[in-house]
């Protein structure tokens, strides 16, 4: 008996006249099959609200129908999972020769197409080349195992109903929701419509564009019906504007715009894409206030993955009530990603951020204070490998981590894998209570995913697959947890073009309409291109491989979208990105706005710019945006916002805003100022920070930031430089019988350098640096420190070095320097690193390393307020006991120059060899240093004062200062 064919346009009444031929034949045992199974529930609402009871009949989709047939007979086969063939097809690319196997997404490809093949009804014979062969093997590989895939569950259906009589009862069989059917489908349509009456819904209407990519599917069942069709004439949607919108839009001929605009259709453009979703969550959060149930808005785009997680911020931030429809990856999930963080950490040589991604989560059972100790302890110590992770939190808590040791042990992975699931879930929500929070429900169906995963492999082991556990970890990265239900009370829906197909609301927000968005861009497939399936379909005798253009696809998905509204439809679009620069429409949004008058278009288009930070305060959709528009009001209306506030109650919220750009750096407090009037000895590097910048030595000396990771920083090479150096000299005399490199010294000096270097090294790299970052340290800094001893053997100088590290200053100086060098009112203290003197007199100058490539010069000194040079000759002469002939920095890294402030009566006897510019006179000389210590007066005086600026010596930050997020600077 012929098939029977209901056609027609969007809301039309199709599915509802299905229903009803559904409820006229209850007593025939009907089966009514729906596109997905979320419809399932939805269709059993449906026809219940229209019939009160139903008795007889069935619900399910295809895949119900495939599978109620195929174990008819008992010649079914089990059908591997989606998992199971993920194993299986990897050991069949794992024997492939082709180069392309190589790659990690060379089985997910294979795997599509093949599907694309199964589902065509293609035999292997059918193909050539690489693909024949691959396909081959994988249909050995199943009939090896004695298994299906739930392609060849679908064909060996379609075959049995076509050629078993007992495959199929004449129960009436009623189908919506179907545009583009497989060969399988096809084959078991034709197979039932054969003995059975089939009724099916498909929304055409010819002629359209609309419909294109539906025109073969129409064909074909055209003439299945042989004439058994009903077209139904379009209907009337509630507004004049979506019914015409319905009408004309992808027409041929969509005539002139004669309907008036009556908000009933919107358009919505942002700049940003998080600036256009809060948009439209204000939108959404208006119709929530007027009285629309949440559960009947809806947010239709391309695909969900692209818009989770910015729909996430702007709809959280705004308050808005919002659930996907739809599957996520396990790895996608809180839960999921704390389980992987433990697997990959246990079994696949994890890094220590895995680790602890893993503790700080709610399902270790630690608590969090405890975790940050621990971390804090390990990264303050650089210790990153494993072992020495695992070493250290073992003494910092008396005891192993939990569930590690019981990972690595485990004889069986996937035992390991549920026992760690189950902990995790018991760690997080306990047993004495049921969890009813919207997130508890998402963990308990991630915890479920993991579980049926488990199931699924334990399956694949029965089969005698082999099983890695990095095969378990990528697996459970790819599991599918299901998502909300459809419709859920209280929430607006957020689904994909293909799932909006069959659903109905008041009102629909379509987002996503930029250029390459929708439509968006074809992704066809490596192993077959469009030519090479038409060629196929040619030769073929079964073969029905869906070609439809994904233009024309995207074309009818949105037109779908368009008609699901019955009182109110936005359209959304980007219109530049989150730096400012423009984003094209989509072609569907400029032929949906060429549908009206340009003017009615414009009057019911809301904009909102990229330099819209806030929103006008009276729109502002919550309190907290009320808050930030309070706040941006008061610089241009202090007195409206100061009254608004008082009559919200907002004075100290808005007092602390507009605090915020005003930021004081004076220091105030009484205790601390009277700790710094007391202050008798301030340190030289102190005094030059201050030079530097008062805010900077606020935060650098007083404040005094540390950042919790170990690391191999300019201040550890400086530390390790000046050690090797301190012992190299000092102990030089002894190794060579010299005070100073010589060239026929050179080679043991060098010798003795290394020596010196590996024992800085093990004395101040007390944490754990990799292997080759240790090496790279150690060569660096040999590199420099011996181009330093070469420049010490060539130069001319008769001074030698005789005292290193001389510090003064403080209880560890030696006895006639811890007093420091009295600048009347404070002493001054520091560190020498070396002075030089002459062997035949008391004459010599300092000497002050610096780690990186430049050296000061004369007039820098004096410009750029470098005050060690200046103050150590002082320290020098006073309290040493020797006649400063200058003062040289020794940069230890690229060339190592040598430049400084040095007195131009000693070039010639005692200070040969530097710069020309860096001599000066005695009055210019003695005069830098009598300004230097009037320079480190003011200093003091200001910190005394609590004199704390934001004043950089350049007049803008330097860009090697990394206090600037803490830093006093007035932010706009």
């Amino acid at each position: 008996m012929p098939l029977s064919l209901l056609a027609g346009p969007a809301n039309a009444g199709k599915v509802a006249l299905l229903l009803e031929r559904y409820l006229a034949t209850l007593q025939s045992d009907p089966i009514l099959i729906v596109p997905n199974r979320p419809d399932v529930d939805r269709a059993e609402r449906e026809l219940l609200a229209r019939t009160g009871a139903l008795v007889g009949g069935s619900i399910g989709t295809f895949d119900d129908l495939f599978e109620q047939i195929a174990q008819g007979n008992g010649a079914h086969r089990p059908v591997l999972s989606s998992a199971q063939r993920t194993l299986l097809l990897r050991r069949v690319v794992a024997g492939a020769q082709g180069r392309s196997a190589r790659f990690s997404g060379f089985a997910d490809s294979l795997g599509s197409t093949l599907s694309e093949l199964e589902s065509a009804l293609l035999e292997p014979g059918e193909l050539e080349g690489e693909l024949a062969e691959l396909y081959s093997a994988y249909r050995e590989e199943l009939d090896r195992l004695g298994v299906w895939d739930r392609e060849l569950e679908r064909r060996h259906a379609a075959e049995r109903a076509a050629g078993d009589l007992a495959a199929w009862t004449p129960r009436p069989v009623f189908a919506y929701g179907f545009e583009d059917l497989t060969g399988a489908e096809w084959a078991l349509l034709e197979a039932l419509a054969a003995r059975a009456d089939v009724t099916v819904s498909l929304p055409y209407e010819p002629g359209r564009d609309a419909f294109a990519s539906l025109s073969r599917t129409s064909e074909d069942l055209t003439r299945l019906a042989e004439g058994r069709i009903e077209e139904l004439p379009h209907g009337m949607a509630r507004s004049p504007v979506l019914a015409h919108l319905e009408r004309a839009l992808f027409a041929r001929d969509p005539g002139t715009p004669g309907v008036e605009l009556d908000g009933s259709l919107r358009f919505l453009e942002g700049a940003g894409i998080r600036g256009t979703l809060e948009l439209v969550a204000d939108e959404i959060l208006g119709l929530l206030r007027d009285g629309t149930a949440a559960e009947e808005i809806a947010i239709v785009c391309p695909t969900l993955e692209r818009w989770r997680a910015p729909l996430d911020t702007a709809f959280t931030t705004l308050g808005v009530p919002y659930a996907f429809e739809g599957r996520l990856r396990l790895g996608q999930t809180p839960f999921g990603q704390a389980l992987l963080s433990l697997l990959r950490y246990a079994w696949l040589e994890g890094e220590r951020r895995e680790l602890f991604s893993f503790l700080r989560s709610p399902y270790s059972g630690l608590p969090r204070w405890h975790v940050d100790f621990l971390e804090g302890r390990l990264r303050g110590r650089g210790v990153s490998g494993p072992e020495r992770v695992e070493e250290e939190v073992a003494k910092l808590r008396g005891q192993p981590l939990p569930h590690l040791e019981a990972l690595r042990s485990a004889a069986d992975p996937l035992a390991a894998v549920q026992e760690l699931a189950r902990a995790m879930a018991r760690a997080a929500y306990g047993l004495e209570a049921p969890p009813t929070t919207e997130m508890a429900r998402l963990d308990l169906r991630a915890h479920e995913a993991a579980a049926k995963l488990v199931r699924e492999l334990e399956g694949w082991r029965d089969l005698g697959g082999e099983l890695g556990r990095d095969e378990v970890v990528a697996l459970v990265g790819e599991a599918q947890v299901r998502l909300a239900g459809a419709g859920e009370a209280g929430r607006v829906a957020v689904l994909d073009l293909l799932r909006a197909r069959t659903r109905r609301f008041e009102v629909v927000f379509v987002v996503g309409l930029e250029e390459g968005r929708l439509p968006r861009r074809s992704q066809s497939s490596p192993f077959l291109d469009e030519e090479q399936k038409a060629e196929l379909e040619r030769s073929s005798r079964a073969g029905r491989l869906l070609r439809t253009d994904p233009v024309a696809r995207d074309r009818y998905l949105f037109y779908t979208a368009c008609t699901r509204p019955t009182r109110r439809l936005y359209l959304v679009r980007e219109a530049a990105s989150d730096d400012g620069a423009p984003r094209q429409p989509s072609p569907f949004w400029d032929e949906t706005r060429g549908l009206f008058a340009a003017e009615e278009v414009e009057r019911w288009t809301r904009c909102r710019p990229l330099a819209a930070l806030t929103w006008p305060l009276e729109a502002a959709p919550s309190e907290r945006e009320r808050l930030r528009a309070l706040a941006s009001l008061a610089p241009t209306d202090r007195p409206a916002a100061t009254s608004l506030a008082r009559a919200n109650g907002w004075e100290r919220r808005l007092e602390r805003a507009l605090g915020a750009f005003d930021r004081p750096t004076q220091l105030t407090h009484p205790a601390v100022l009277e700790e710094l009037r007391q202050k008798a000895s301030f340190s030289v590097t102190d005094l030059e920070r201050f030079a530097d910048c008062s805010s900077m030595w606020f935060f650098d000396r007083l404040v005094s930031p540390r950042t919790i990771d170990a690391e191999v920083d300019a201040r550890l090479r400086g530390t390790v430089a000046h050690q090797a150096l301190f012992s190299f000299f000092k102990g030089l005399p002894k190794r060579t019988g010299d005070e100073r490199p010589r060239p026929e010294n050179l080679d043991d000096s060098l010798v003795f350098l290394r020596e010196c270097l590996s024992d800085a090294l093990q004395a101040h790299l007390r944490i754990d640096v990799p292997e080759l970052e240790r090496r790279e340290l150690e060569q660096s800094l040999a590199r420099d420190l011996e181009k330093l001893v070469r420049k010490e053997a060539e130069s001319p100088s008769p001074l030698v070095p005789s005292r290193f590290e001389v510090s003064f200053g403080s209880e560890r100086s030696a006895p006639e320097l811890q007093r420091g060098l009295d600048l009347g009112g404070f002493n001054v203290s520091g560190k020498i690193d070396r002075i030089d003197r002459d062997p035949f007199g008391a004459r010599g100058i300092v000497v002050d390393y610096k780690s990186g490539r430049r050296a000061h010069t004369a007039a820098e000194i004096e410009r750029e307020l470098h005050l060690q040079i200046p103050l150590y000759m002082l320290v020098l002469r006073d309290l040493v006991g020797v006649e400063p002939l200058g003062g040289v920095y020794r940069a230890l890294a690229g060339e190592g120059q040598a430049r400084g402030l040095l007195r131009a009566e000693s070039q010639d006897d005692g200070l040969p060899g530097f710069q020309r510019n860096d001599y000066l006179d005695e009055d210019a000389f003695w005069g830098q240093i009598e300004r230097a210590q009037e320079h480190a007066r003011k200093m003091v005086g200001r910190i005394r004062e609590g004199d704390v600026k934001h004043d950089p010596k350049s007049g803008s930050c330097p860009q090697w200062c990394e206090l600037w997020p803490m830093c006093r600077v007035r932010r706009s």
